[in-house]
């Protein structure tokens, strides 16, 4: 029984890689350490078994989920700024990564859609008057304001109750204002911060990696050259947050971080990481510290259902964008909203279960059942590996 208990866990990881899962003895221990994983109220749950929409949250903060600034050695190794500078706003607590992950009904296949940080749209669900702006920032408007008002009315309330309460409200609306943009319910959603991707990338030894072109980058600290490369935590880190100098900016940073979890994923699979009980609950141990999901996620029962997903039915895209504009004195995308749903409920709805036998079939039920996905523009075409590692800019 403990060897299908650590096949089960295999998708719960790759969930927390994205993030960025019985026996008795230790069997027992594993399926205690996966039922202490959550933490969230800040949305009604849905089901943890059959089809479903699943939100993957990166967090910028540069502080601890009970609002302390993290230690100066880890803000120098993950470039980060300084203490000083986090006291004094540096970071902030906007969503770097949105990932939308829509899992099929028999969980041997799912289909994901990097949402740009900088699409300017309009918040739902969000606390205080700021109500447009780059969807990254639904959190931390909500986060803010906030805080703000339990100061008010709770001068003596403790810093990690403040932020606890927080980053409640900023989940809530980071998920509300994903499900305004897509036009579909987000089920569950796992979410992670600086400190968390970093000690998780530690556990699972680094990560292979396969760049286009050698890149520098001072701000994230990326210096690699090209081809394929195992990179160390820290160095992880840097490859998923840099955007600068890169052709498309962040939007070639989108498709960084969905090769990242392409390449755990493959990692997990082939080097018996999930056989290694010391490794194994290591990365329990981390994920019940640094991963926050929703509160009403039973990841037995999902880990159950897809334990036989692999890289090579996963398949990433980046919502296209319209173009840039400088907006409110921010640069942004321009994004069609109306679009931008048609994408994702027709790339989320079923196959139909008879292929068209004709062209004109297949013409006609593109036109009933979807819409292309773009391949061309600064979003460029999808991520997917079929060797688990794809190569990127």
């Amino acid at each position: 029984m403990l060897s299908g208990l650590r096949r089960g866990i295999y998708p719960v990881a790759c969930v927390l890689a994205a993030l960025t899962i019985a026996a008795s003895g230790t069997g027992y221990l594993v399926v205690r350490d996966i039922g202490d994983i959550g933490g969230s109220h800040a949305i009604v749950s849905g089901p943890s078994t059959g089809p479903q929409n699943i939100l993957l949250m990166g967090l910028e903060s540069r502080r601890d989920w009970n609002g302390n600034i993290l230690p100066e050695s880890i803000l120098r190794k993950l470039h980060a700024g300084s203490r000083r500078g986090v006291a004094n706003g540096v970071g902030g607590d906007d969503t770097n990564t949105l990932i939308l992950i829509h899992l099929f009904a028999g969980g041997k296949r799912a289909v994901g859609f990097s949402i740009p940080r900088d699409d300017w749209v309009t918040f739902a669900g969000t606390v205080g008057p700021q109500q447009v702006g780059k969807i990254d920032q639904a959190y931390g408007v909500s986060m803010f304001y906030r805080e703000g008002e339990l100061r008010v009315k709770y001068p003596d309330i403790s810093q990690d109750r403040l932020a606890y309460l927080g980053n409640e409200a900023g989940r809530a609306a980071a998920v509300a204002t994903v499900e305004k943009l897509t036009g579909v319910r987000v089920d569950h959603f796992a979410e992670v911060n600086l400190g968390g991707f970093y000690e998780l990338a530690k556990i699972f030894g680094g990560v292979q990696v396969c760049l286009k072109h050698a890149v520098h980058d001072r701000n994230s600290g990326a210096d690699f050259r090209a081809g394929y490369q195992h990179l160390d935590a820290a160095q992880a880190l840097a490859f998923v947050r840099q955007r600068d100098g890169l052709p498309n900016g962040d939007l070639d940073r989108t498709h960084r971080q969905q090769a990242f979890i392409d390449s755990v994923m493959h990692q997990l699979r082939i080097e018996g990481t999930l056989d290694d009980l010391t490794k194994l609950h290591a990365l329990l141990s981390v994920a019940r510290q640094y991963v926050i999901t929703d509160s009403g996620w039973n990841l037995l029962d999902f880990a159950a259902q897809v334990r036989s997903l692999s890289s090579k039915n996963v398949v990433f895209h980046t919502l296209p964008i319209k173009g840039y504009e400088v907006i409110d004195g921010q640069d942004a995308n321009v994004v069609d909203p109306r679009y931008i749903k048609d994408i994702v409920r027709s790339a989320f709805a079923p196959k139909p279960r008879r292929p068209a036998r004709s062209a004109r079939k297949k013409k006609d039920l593109a036109k009933r059942h979807g819409i292309a996905i773009p391949t061309k523009g600064p979003q460029g075409g999808a991520v997917a590996a079929k060797d688990g590692i794809p190569c990127v800019d």
